[in-house]
């Protein structure tokens, strides 16, 4: 009698216990830390992101999976050379758990190695590398904005449906522009047409007169570009004074027109991009969602608040799997690479190199507006290359 109501005291007391670590577990928060630009170029876009992502929390209570979320940012201020350092202040110091960052490509990538390097998850909710979700793919790395190829494949694709045989490039030189340029030729190159020559600028230039001398010369039919933020308002006032327009048409990724179309007023009207979200798609979701963005920040969001809202979204997938216990990151994981996200561009699968497979729009500029034109490419998944996983 003695030893079974020693067994049951001893019973209750591991149960005793056992609940009090649970109750623990429960408490302790999810730490996530954005590493994202909050000065210079890229600053609207930073905040953007940090306003989806927060946006979705909000929607679930302001928790995921039941627990609450602990935000801890740094400024990457675009500079690749501050890249390992700031990383480590939010790995090392912070000890977060889901990394979010970032948009420039050339510091996007020294992000990437460090959360492989420390094992914690990462989800880049802008920058493009190809790289990221190619050779430096890890089972921790996921994208939820896209690869710079898909884009620049999908108005190469379009402007040789729109029967233009030559075209000229022009981007910063960095990654991120090398590889749109890239897509850009690979779509129009496959559709008949040919690329005359590659124009560039050292990142963040926006001295643009020489090479607009060097366009006319050429007389392409097209030019395709890759800028975004600061330098994408000047490059179509640029272009727009210039008069080249008028006998090459421009073209460009959707970031050439998103979140900049009210400083470049009258110059963007008319202009043609592709992107994986447009203004008008006039679906239930992304309605709601744009609702609920202007309630909370006063503005209409971009494809960057869209980027960070599903950056929440995909880590919360994984959390759901897990029932909250973060501490499961293969399985985490793992859910976050299955999961199909109810997006407000439209749903949207991973490949298994963490890059979402996605619809590319065609979208114009009419006021204030990208509005969508249609479907460049349905379903577009970047190739992966090298890959490993």
């Amino acid at each position: 009698m003695t030893s079974l109501r020693h067994a049951v005291l001893q019973a209750s007391a591991c149960a005793t216990l056992s609940l009090i670590a649970l109750g623990a577990q429960a408490q302790e928060k999810i730490k996530v830390g954005f590493m994202l630009p909050y000065s210079g170029t890229y600053a609207a876009l930073g905040t953007a992101i940090e306003n989806g992502f927060k946006l979705y929390v909000e929607e679930q209570g302001g928790k995921l999976s039941g627990r609450e979320v602990q935000y801890f940012k740094v400024d990457d201020e675009s500079d690749p050379a501050k890249a390992t350092a700031n990383a480590d202040r939010l790995i090392k110091r912070d000890k977060v758990d889901l990394l979010v960052g970032t948009v420039h490509s050339g510091v996007a990538m020294a992000l990437t190695k460090a959360a492989k390097d420390n094992d914690v998850t990462l989800i880049v909710p802008n920058a493009g590398a190809d790289a990221i979700t190619g050779p430096m793919c890890g089972p921790g790395v996921f994208r939820s904005s896209f690869s710079n190829w898909q884009p620049g494949f999908a108005m190469g694709k379009v402007a040789a449906e729109k029967g233009k045989k030559t075209a000229v490039t022009v981007t910063w030189k960095y990654a991120a522009g090398d590889e749109s340029v890239g897509g850009f030729k690979e779509g129009f190159e496959k559709g008949g047409g040919k690329v005359l020559r590659d124009l560039n600028v050292p990142f963040p230039n926006v001295e643009f007169q020489s090479l607009l001398t060097e366009i006319a010369s050429l007389k392409p039919d097209a030019v395709y570009v890759f800028f975004a933020g600061g330098g994408a308002v000047k490059f179509v006032q640029d272009y727009a004074a210039s008069g080249l327009g008028k006998t090459s048409t421009l073209y460009g990724a959707g970031f050439l027109t998103d979140g900049t179309l009210q400083a470049q007023g009258a110059t963007a009207q008319g202009l043609f991009t592709t992107l994986h979200y447009a203004d008008g798609l006039n679906t239930a979701r992304d309605t709601s969602f744009r609702t609920a963005y202007a309630k909370s920040f006063k503005m209409q969001p971009d494809v960057y608040a869209v980027q960070g809202y599903d950056a929440a979204q995909m880590y919360g997938a994984g959390l759901k799997a897990v029932k909250g216990d973060f501490t499961k990151k293969a399985d985490l994981r793992s859910a976050i690479r299955v999961a199909r996200i109810d997006s407000p561009r439209g749903p949207f699968s991973l490949s298994k190199a963490g890059n979402p497979v996605q619809d590319m729009y065609l979208r114009q500029v009419d006021g204030m507006e990208n509005k969508l034109v249609g479907v460049a490419v349905k379903g577009l998944a970047d190739p992966g290359r090298g890959c490993r996983l």
